[in-house]
């Protein structure tokens, strides 16, 4: 692949003043998750506020629209459990709290004031992070029915199934990231915006372009790879070239992720939108689980990206030329192995994989210009635990995090410190096994 550079920068630029594009500018949708969403307010509050919906999602067809459920107290505290003020629901099942500002909050309904036979479908609050200063917009699903406990076995079995599911969304990055680790010993701080770019790139393709999220995401797929082997081609490569040191080098990466991450916001916007796409799906019956057509795609796609990286890098001439790189650079150099191509492939297979990690994390939530960002130490933690420059060491360690971040609250861990458990058991076993799980164990000295 021998593309111009100015071609390529002309490509990324312009792809980020389409991103600019006014009509992008949607109403905003909160960030955790498939409970919230973006309602419309008659709230007579002005000013930054949470304006929350209650809706009876009664059984019936999928078409109809749900009743909407009055006098029910809600209520909104700060991070710091403060409670900042609270509100009754009006005839359309809508109340809303003034809020001082941006910041996390929690949201939540006093079950006592539900109308006779109506029950919550999931929890009784939310934790909404606010992004913009007009504040934010949570739906609440009510069932008419009574709904019984949920059996701790059939709770801890959907914790697995999104665990897994998480965790082979983180495993898509992880892999980049350790791909790139391997062949060039860089520990690549601005990873996460990759991942971002994923996201931002399908959003722009299927919302402003009107494709579908399978053909964006395909395409965003190849955009990604050239974003990938740009970069390598304008920046670190030179920096290669001129012998400059890992640790300068890591610098360099943090300084890159800040810049891209301004460039997202200022193009794409502080807020929340989502694919136009899969947006709501009811979930299947599948005996122990439920689980939704999206999500039995999103693991899907991971698995089969997964096993086609696995057949590359085992049964191809570039995958045993990028681990023959991963081993020895020098000895590949001198049998005649073009390294600066074999690191570009990397790139560009490293860059791929996050931008299809960021495709599948935006389908299965919602797309932000910090997301990367915020997924970045789970993408980090998952790659040392399983053992750094190890592609199946990667796969593992995520699927580690991913299983005990969503296991977690079920044991108690609180929902906004869940990522806590990971990081612990990332702890735990580097220091039995410093090298990580599946890592190679080296003298130094």
């Amino acid at each position: 692949m021998r593309l111009r550079t100015a071609a390529l920068l002309s490509v990324i630029f312009a792809g980020l003043v389409f991103l600019a594009n006014p009509a992008m500018a949607e109403t905003t949708s909160p960030t955790p998750g498939p409970s919230a969403s973006a309602p419309a307010s008659d709230a007579p509050v002005t000013g930054p506020a949470i304006r929350v919906r209650l809706l009876d999602q009664k059984e019936g067809k999928a078409g109809d629209n749900p009743p909407p459920v009055p006098d029910v107290t809600v209520t909104v505290s700060d991070d710091s459990g403060t409670e900042i003020g609270s509100a009754v629901t009006n005839e359309m099942g809508v109340a809303a709290v003034a809020i001082p500002g941006k910041g996390k909050y929690e949201v939540s309904i006093d079950e006592s004031t539900l109308p006779a036979g109506v029950k919550l479908t999931g929890k009784k609050s939310l934790d909404v992070t606010v992004n913009l200063a007009s504040g934010q917009n949570v739906a609440f699903p009510l069932n008419g029915k009574v709904v019984e406990a949920t059996p701790f076995t059939e709770r801890l079995v959907d914790s697995l199934i999104s665990g897994i599911k998480y965790g082979l969304i983180i495993a898509l990055a992880a892999m980049g990231l350790s791909l790139i680790f391997g062949t060039t010993g860089l520990t690549n701080f601005s990873h996460g915006e990759l991942i971002t770019f994923g996201a931002i790139t399908a959003y722009f393709l299927n919302s402003t372009l009107g494709l579908p999220v399978i053909v964006a995401g395909l395409l965003t797929i190849v955009i990604g790879g050239i974003f990938g082997w740009g970069q390598d081609r304008v920046l670190w490569r030179p920096l290669r070239s001129r012998g400059t040191g890992i640790i300068a080098m890591m610098i360099v990466s943090i300084g890159l992720g800040l810049l891209l991450r301004n460039l997202y916001q200022f193009f794409f916007g502080a807020a929340t939108r989502s694919y136009t796409d899969y947006t709501s799906q009811r979930a299947r019956d599948y005996g122990l689980f439920d689980l939704s057509n999206k999500e039995i795609a999103i693991m899907g796609i991971a698995i089969v990206a997964i096993g086609i990286v696995a057949t590359i890098m085992t049964r191809t001439r570039l995958g045993k030329a990028m681990r023959a790189v991963s081993d020895n650079p020098a000895l590949s150099a001198s049998s005649g192995m073009r390294v600066d191509g074999v690191i570009s492939s990397v790139w560009i297979m490293g860059a791929a994989l996050s931008a299809l990690s960021g495709v599948l994390l935006g389908l299965n939530s919602q797309v932000n210009f910090m997301m990367g960002y915020q997924l970045l130490l789970m993408v980090f933690a998952a790659t040392v635990l399983g053992g750094l420059g190890t592609v199946w060491g990667a796969v593992l360690g995520s699927l580690i995090i991913g299983i005990i971040t969503e296991v977690g609250p079920l044991l108690g861990v609180p929902s906004s410190i869940k990522e806590v458990g990971a990081l612990i058991v990332l702890i735990l076993i580097l220091l039995i096994r410093p090298q990580g799980i599946l890592g190679r164990a080296e003298r130094i000295g």
